[in-house]
Parts: structure tokens; sequence; C-alpha cells
């Protein structure tokens, strides 16, 4: 995601201060919970308070699910080496039955096989998936998914914090440097464990990722908190990469045999400001071959925006290298990268909305340059089915583009009969503009 906050690429707030139109509350949020000036923290619905216009700044009503600010215990302090513990308690199941399995998903020339069928593929986002505590409204948001005919879901496998939230809040990592922990208990990674076990019933195919580039959920800002650095140092920060890796080999032994895992991903939306490319090329090399060192089953791909020089582009800011601090394209070239993933969100990056068939031609033709197939992972064009539906059509009849996943999805959960976060880019399960952005699109994809 470009983030939860719709211009958190364009504004940033005071330390502790969540920017203009950020989250800053909500069950399972852990994040700052106080405004930049000018902006009030408001509660939409139990699952997200938004900073919007308004001239104060009232904290959300912490539940018994949800978190205080996250405190950061170190600014600048840094480590080569961190002790790493583990909390556990027993695991839960799903009892769902669905599609059975017929292997691990792979790619396939220029598109993927999943489950033995080689086709372009719908899929979308659910960021919150992994937060969400009641096992029924996993199941329900999953049930929807497959009835609409998705078949892959990006979640975050990410939940990072510098201060450990009270009982009832899910959180999946702290980062201390004084000595992390993996949170493998009830609130922990044992949330992750029935998203996957759900996801297999329904017959579902997760992205899950490691990291965040935003603050969101903790994000390299956690590990920064407590190993020192900035975000561009995280890339070469030996504790922090030392970290990184442990949770990861935690995250990936708890699904290396399952086939409801599509691909691991690096990060969401990894940058490095001012940084030579060299510096994402290298850690993205060493961590996806890390990966593989792992499980040598399952794809991996980075969960880059797609920045860089590219053949047949306009020269606009996305086609620079200063703006993600990379070159996508050589990235792409990684051969322990199994895809590419590309973003698109021509109001955050001053374009106009048209801009984006450009956008996905251009990587499409890399893509097959590559040998690879590339997934449109993001958009989000005003939520206005006029600006994205051309994307969809662009995506679905551009070769190298073997999937596309809208930003995001939305749903009622039976458990408050509440609807999930609106961040201003929300498609919700039958409602609005749900047959045109999704009905419509699966029954091309279907026909084609």
């Amino acid at each position: 995601m470009k983030s939860i906050a719709t211009l958190i690429l364009l504004a940033g707030g005071a330390a502790g201060q969540q920017s203009a139109y950020g989250q800053c509350g909500g069950i399972n949020y852990s994040g700052p919970t106080s405004c930049v000036a000018g902006y009030a923290c408001t509660s939409w619905n139990p699952y997200y308070y938004q900073c919007v216009p308004g001239t104060a700044t009232p904290t959300p009503t912490p539940t018994s699910h949800t978190s205080t600010a996250v405190t950061t215990t170190s600014t600048s302090k840094s480590t080569s080496s961190t002790k790493t513990s583990t909390v556990s308690t027993k695991t839960t199941s799903s009892s769902t039955t669905g599609p059975t399995a017929t292997g691990f998903a792979k790619t396939n020339g220029l598109l993927f096989e999943i489950d033995g069928v080689t086709k372009y593929f719908a899929g979308t986002n659910c960021y919150w998936c992994g937060f969400l505590t009641s096992n029924g409204d996993v199941d329900h948001v999953f049930a929807d998914m497959a009835a609409a005919g998705f078949k892959v879901v990006r979640v975050w496998g990410f939940n990072d914090v510098n201060t450990i939230p009270l009982t009832g809040t899910v959180w999946y990592q702290y980062l201390s440097a004084s000595g992390s922990q993996i949170n493998t208990g009830e609130y922990g990674l044992q949330r992750l464990d029935y998203v996957v076990s759900s996801a297999a019933a329904h017959g579902l195919k997760l992205i899950i990722n490691f990291v965040n580039n935003w603050n969101d959920y903790g994000g390299i800002n956690a590990y920064v908190n407590a190993f020192g650095g900035n975000a561009s140092t995280w890339y070469t920060n030996t504790a922090a990469q030392a970290q990184y890796q442990k949770y990861i080999e935690a995250v990936v032994s708890r699904y290396k045999d399952s086939t409801a895992v599509f691909a691991w991903e690096l990060a969401n939306e990894p940058r490095c400001s001012g940084c030579d490319g060299s510096v994402i090329y290298n850690w993205a090399a060493t961590t996806s071959r890390y990966i593989k060192s792992l499980d040598p089953n399952h794809m991996v791909t980075m969960g880059d925006e797609g920045f860089g020089p590219l053949a047949g582009g306009d020269g606009s800011y996305p086609y620079q290298t200063g703006a993600g601090g990379y070159t996508w394209v050589d990235n792409l070239n990684i051969s322990t990268l199994d895809f590419g993933t590309l973003h698109l969100y021509p109001d955050s990056w001053g374009q106009p909305y048209s801009w984006g068939d450009l956008w996905i031609s251009t990587h499409g033709a890399a893509c097959v340059n590559a040998n690879k197939p590339c997934i449109l992972e993001e958009y989000g064009g005003g939520n206005n089915c006029t600006v994205e539906n051309p994307w969809q059509a662009t995506a679905l009849g551009t070769k190298g583009i073997a999937g596309d996943m809208f930003w995001q999805y939305g749903d009622t959960l039976p458990s408050c009969n509440c609807q999930t976060s609106q961040d201003g880019n929300t498609v919700y399960y039958n409602q609005g503009n749900w047959d045109c952005m999704v009905t419509q699109h699966v029954a091309a994809i279907n026909a084609s």
C-alpha cells in the first residue's frame, strides 16, 4: 500500500503524531494516536480511526483489543547482535473445508500456475486480515473473496512494536536492542496461522510480506527505534538485518509446507531515499537468496512499486531512479526473485490517471524481456471505476502482466456488524462500485 494514509507519501507528521489522513486508532492498531495540527482523530468504525481535518485531536478510547500508542526505546543506539525469544501458546486451526490444492503455485512462462491452472488471475489486498481476532471474521472474509472469484490475496505478515501491548492486542514481533521477541502466542503469529489455514480451506493463495517501508504496524521505523540509523541505512544495518532474517525464518518455517502460500514478499514498497541503486539491489539479492535456502518450494518477490528508468517511459517522476532509490528493471533480473511487482497511484505521484496505461504497458514489456511474469499488485485512483477499469483492461491485455490486485478489499465483519477500514480506495463486498470493479473484471478474465 502507499500507506494507510492517502497522503502519507507527501506529508509527514511530528514525532509521535500521525500524518494527515493517517490511521490513528482502532482494534489491533498500535501506532500513533494523536494527529498533526489541524487534524482530529475520528472513528469511522471500531477497526479504523483516521486523522481528518478538524480543530481538536482527541485520542481514541482503547477497547480490550486496542493498544495505546507505540513508545520507542531507542533512537540512535546501534548493535551488531540481538537476542531473540519467542512467546508461545496453543495453535488453533480452521475447520472449514474447501477446494483441494494440487501443489505449490509457480511461474509458467509469463503466467502463473495455481492448482494446476495457468491463467491471468484477479486478486486483492487485505492488510488487516492477520490482525482480526475472530476466526469467524477471517472465514467470512475469505468465503466472500472466494465467491467473488479472487485467487490471490496479499496480507501483512508483519506487525512490529517497540513496546509490548496489553493482552488482547495483536503483535508479531517486539524489537529491542537488548533482546527482541517473536510472538507465537494467541495474539501473535497464531493469528497468521489461522489466516493461512482458512485461506487453504477456501482455495485462496497468500502473498505474505515481512516488513513495511512505512510506519504503519511498526515497519522499518520500529527497527530503527531499536537498532539505530534511519530508514535508508536499515538495508545495511547489521543488527537490524540479523533480526529481520530471524523473523523471516520464524514465519517461513511455519508455512513452508503450506500450498496456501503463493509467495513470500521481502517488503511492502521498499524505498531507499538518496541511496545508490546497489543498496536495495544487494539487500534484495541477499534476502531472497536466504529465503530460498529456507524454502525452495515457494516463490519469492520484492514488493516494490516499479520505480526507475524503463524503456518506453516518459521520464516523469516515477520513471526516475530517485523516486525509490533503485532501478526496478535491475531488481527484476535478480535470479532468486521469481516475479516482479508494480504499484499504481497517479494521485500520489503527480500524474494524470490516463498515464497509468503507459506505466502498465512499459512494465509488461520489461517483464517479457526478463522472461518473468509480473503483477499489478496495488492500484487506486479515487475509487472510481471510470479511472481504474481502463487500467484493469490494459493489464489483462498486456503480455507480461499476469494478474492484478486492487487496493483494497473491504467487508462487513460478523463479530461486530461493522465495516473494515475505508481509506478512500476500499471496495466493499457487494456494495457501491463492486460490480464494475470486481464482478465485471472477473468475468472479463474468465472470458479471456
